[in-house]
């Protein structure tokens, strides 16, 4: 993936969303100097069975900071969707337009909004509802003329160069991390509560961070590239 961008914004529903594999580019980015920034539509509350909503946004809002902070990004802001039942709408994407204004990034990172993900796993539906959101909010970030308000909140139009999937079935595009494994696990792993609420069958991350990026690879068919993150991308200019 050609790297002639400056600043990423990453839009996802949830805590550890990006740490399925993004987080290993994020790192590779940041050590390049690159600015990175998060936006997570919900605070993860309904993700953690044994643990009440508000006490598990606490904590997974806690968890996602220091993992955000593991691959060095330090700014991280959360919206105040629902968990579980985020709903793709009007609401949705004005708070993702006027977070692209507010960071004004090159690149915007989010999930792909399929039913499935790559091995034909089912996509959720916030992610669903988040991924496709952020596809129309790309667009109403750069037009004055829809979400007018955002320019009286004093967040001006902003046009992204680069929109960006990740888990696609059908990628495009490829970072070669294959030096930035173990930090990505390492991100993963700062998830300390919702990982131990997992079933014990449920791959750990030394396990599955790995198994993911070696699956990129596969897809990337790339000399050299042993741990890849697949992306489909859409440039915009």
């Amino acid at each position: 993936m050609p790297e002639e961008f400056s600043s990423v914004l990453c839009v996802v529903a949830h805590p550890d969303d990006i740490e399925y594999g993004t987080a290993a580019a994020v790192a590779k980015w940041t050590e390049a100097g690159k600015t990175v920034t998060y936006f997570l539509l919900t605070r993860g509350e309904a993700g953690i069975d044994t643990m009440a909503p508000d006490e598990a946004a606490t904590v997974r809002e806690a968890e996602e900071r220091a993992s955000a902070a593991v691959v060095g990004v330090t700014e991280v802001d959360f919206g105040t969707h629902r968990d579980g039942v985020v709903e793709y709408g009007l609401d949705l994407r004005r708070d993702i337009a006027r977070e692209i204004r507010r960071r004004r990034p090159d690149l915007v990172i989010t999930g792909d909004y399929g039913d499935r993900f790559v091995a034909g796993m089912l996509n959720q539906a916030d992610h669903r509802a988040v991924g496709l959101a952020t596809v129309d909010a790309v667009a109403d970030a750069g037009n004055r003329w829809i979400f007018p308000e955002l320019v009286d909140e004093g967040f001006e139009p902003w046009n992204v160069k680069v929109l960006a999937f990740s888990g696609p079935s059908k990628p495009t595009h490829y970072v070669d991390v294959s030096d930035r494994v173990e930090v990505a696990v390492a991100s993963l792993e700062a998830h300390t509560a919702y990982n131990s609420a997992l079933p014990d069958d449920f791959p750990k991350p030394d396990a599955l961070v790995p198994m993911i990026l070696e699956m990129g690879a596969q897809a990337a068919q790339a000399d050299g590239v042993t741990h890849a993150l697949v992306l489909d991308v859409v440039n915009r200019r």
